[in-house]
């Protein structure tokens, strides 16, 4: 089944980014070559949406790094999924780990925001993973488990979803779970995906492996046969994203 699967490469630029960096991005994703056979996604400051929607090279799709589950209201500081769509913005990243630890952003909070988000036509990269607390305490699958079975309490169709596997203490601090330890989560998710949801979602739905992800590492973790692509960090900002979006070639 793996083969039906397409590679999907996110870049989470997360706060960072001006015109000029922005622009310097995209040059280097348009000189590429970017593997035809692998879905590209930039996740982009919301202020700067729609200029990278209308300036990114043909087949890079743009994803906002959040939205709420309202379509308009009193929710100062917030944007909505209809906002996204009236830009022409068709992915949005929501769960990360950012939002959940910095912002303390509750499994059921980012279930309703992955629901709301799918029900007004976005696509989805729904992010899970656990802190290095929580490794050490070998609580990896009770976590990740958990925070995807409150998705699924508010999600039945998966078509739409992309799921992000970001280990907490991976990111961003140059630490990367092994290639084996990676798939060892993956393959774990998947059986549960299987069990709690469905046999037909758990072979079909892409699962992505983000943590410090990198051009020196990302074939190996490429290669393996539950890892269905990366959500970049840091990495994204650089030129060797390109090599990154290319782990499979």
């Amino acid at each position: 089944m793996v083969g039906t699967r397409k590679f999907v490469v996110g870049g989470n630029w997360k706060m960072n980014g001006n015109k000029k960096q922005i622009g310097e991005i995209l040059d280097f994703l348009k000189k590429g070559p970017l593997n035809k056979d692998t879905e590209v996604i930039v996740g982009v400051p919301a202020l700067y949406l729609e200029h990278v929607q209308s300036n990114a090279p043909e087949g890079v799709m743009v994803a906002a790094q959040n939205c709420y589950k309202a379509e308009k209201g009193a929710f100062t500081g917030e944007i909505s999924p209809q906002m996204l769509k009236d830009v022409c913005v068709d992915w949005v990243i929501l769960g990360h780990s950012e939002r959940r630890q910095i912002f303390n952003e509750c499994d059921e909070l980012i279930a309703d925001k992955v629901a709301f988000a799918l029900e007004n036509g976005l696509k989805v990269i729904a992010c899970i993973g656990e802190t290095l607390e929580e490794r050490e305490a070998n609580k990896t699958m009770e976590v990740v488990n958990r925070q995807t079975a409150a998705i699924a309490c508010k999600v039945k169709d998966w078509t739409n979803v992309v799921i992000a596997y970001e280990p907490v203490w991976a990111i961003g601090t140059g630490k990367t779970a092994t290639p084996a330890q990676a798939q060892e989560v993956h393959k774990a998710l998947r059986e549960y995906i299987a069990q709690s949801i469905s046999p037909d979602v758990a072979a079909s739905i892409r699962i992505q492996y983000g943590g410090s992800v990198t051009a020196a590492n990302c074939k190996e973790l490429g290669s393996q046969p539950d890892i269905d692509g990366f959500l970049v960090g840091g990495a994204s900002l650089k030129p060797e994203f390109v090599e990154i979006v290319n782990a499979r070639q």
